[in-house]
């Protein structure tokens, strides 16, 4: 095992673009060593240069979150690595389908609750045992969803998955706070990432959406990684089994 460099040290899955990228940077500048994720390694050059950049120490890893044992080995080898782990964010997942409930196939909602639910809950998991195993205290963060907290046409699967996941962080969080093991979960509104910036494209959906957020424009990725950031911290050491919306209002009616 790798000797501790004196940092904290965080495991972020799905960290090539968007909101796992700028969480992975943003705990880098904070004193992280960061292993980031993606299904194949390439993808993850941008963000383990920057990490570096920040001076943190970085580690890519391909990970499926639909194999057992490619989630288990994700989580021994950033802890082999840095000489153990802190963080878990749990942010890879698929994308809406984007289709009426009646046309979703087997095939098609097995794949999505696959990756968004049962993914993050083995991934949960295994970084559990591995903290419980070790005696050590740490902190879980999963990416829920406005979706996952009201109704949506058109988004049934991946709403269903994201309300999982936040009531997954509850559970966890009662299981785990007697080993000191804190979990919580973001539930970002529409955010501009490199994936949803190609659908803002059409003029007319894109004022509906906005019509809808009461602060009048979409998020960040650096704000959804601000509040993850938060979450981590010592600042945030009393706080467990939420889930902070981060929407502009768009919940608030």
């Amino acid at each position: 095992m790798a000797q501790r460099s004196g940092r904290r040290a965080a495991l972020v899955t799905g960290a090539s673009y968007g909101i796992g990228a700028a969480t992975a940077i943003g705990l880098a500048q904070d004193g992280f060593d960061v292993a980031v994720t993606e299904l194949t390694v390439e993808p993850l050059a941008r963000t383990v240069a920057a990490i570096g950049d920040a001076g943190g120490r970085a580690l890519p890893l391909s990970l499926d979150l639909r194999d057992q044992a490619s989630v288990e080995q994700a989580v021994a080898h950033a802890a082999a690595a840095f000489g153990g782990l802190d963080v878990l964010v749990n942010n890879a997942g698929a994308p809406s389908l984007g289709k009426p409930a009646v046309e979703i196939t087997r095939d098609e909602w097995e794949n999505n609750i696959g990756v968004n639910l049962t993914g993050t809950f083995f991934m949960s998991a295994a970084f559990g045992r591995y903290l419980i195993g070790a005696g050590r205290s740490g902190c879980v963060v999963s990416l829920a969803s406005t979706h996952g907290t009201v109704g949506f046409a058109g988004a049934s699967a991946y709403g269903i998955a994201k309300a999982g996941i936040s009531h997954m962080t509850r559970m966890l969080a009662i299981e785990w706070a007697p080993h000191n093991i804190r979990v919580n979960a973001i539930a970002p509104g529409t955010t501009l990432t490199e994936s949803r910036r190609p659908m803002l494209q059409d003029a007319e959906r894109r004022a509906r959406m906005l019509n809808r957020i009461p602060l009048g424009r979409f998020g960040d990725p650096a704000e959804m990684a601000g509040a993850i950031r938060y979450l981590v911290s010592p600042l945030a050491s009393y706080i467990t089994g939420q889930i902070l919306l981060l929407d502009g209002g768009l919940t608030a009616y």
